[in-house]
């Protein structure tokens, strides 16, 4: 009897390999202070961190800048650092979110009208919440299986409906609304081990 044909989908339903293991592997070095901690917090979510400070600040240098900044911090607060009340991408990105505040708030060009300021700094903060729940989803769709990734990305970023996706990735509408609530049920799971530190 000839032996089953391969599964070629079987790679795009597995979660990106070694997410979890990079994290925890990041995770351990910091607390211990290992010197191979800051590379691999930059492995595990180095593209996530970058791209939020780059969206707030709206200029590559400084969010390298500070970038660096927050990286030598998660280095000094490492060992303080308990992954139950936060995981690391979580208070990665809290920590990324008051660097780059900070670097607005240094460099207002003009003097402000203290009314105004209070408004614009609300602004600023409201900014910067909504883009870190954005990253912190990016960073949770980069663990999920790859084609259930995909297709969420398509809803949440491209704003694409069910009937939409079927038609561009030419999948069944069935295959793609059992794969995004299959996805969305991964990425619910994620969040709340991520929101318990697990």
């Amino acid at each position: 009897m000839a032996p089953p044909p391969p599964d070629l989908n079987a790679e795009a339903r597995t979660p990106a390999r070694g997410s979890a293991r990079r994290d925890s592997r990041a995770t351990e070095a910091l607390i211990a202070r290992r010197p191979e901690a800051i590379a691999l917090v930059m492995e595990a979510h180095g593209q996530v961190l970058l791209g939020f400070l780059e969206g707030l600040l709206r200029d590559r240098a400084r969010a390298e800048d500070v970038l660096q900044q927050v990286l030598l911090e998660l280095w000094e607060r490492g060992p303080t650092y308990d992954p139950d009340r936060a995981g690391l991408l979580t208070w990665a990105l809290t920590i990324a979110r008051s660097r780059a505040l900070d670097e607005l708030r240094r460099r207002v060009p003009e003097p402000l009208d203290p009314a105004t300021m209070s408004e614009r700094l609300g602004a600023e903060d409201h900014q910067a919440d909504r883009l870190l729940e954005q990253w912190r989803l990016a960073g949770m769709l980069e663990r999920l299986p790859r084609d259930e990734a995909t297709l969420l990305r398509m809803r949440f970023y491209e704003g694409l409906s069910q009937s939409e996706i079927s038609a561009q990735t030419a999948i069944p509408s069935g295959t793609v609304k059992t794969r995004m609530v299959n996805g969305l049920r991964h990425l619910r799971d994620l969040l709340e081990r991520e929101e318990a530190g697990a």
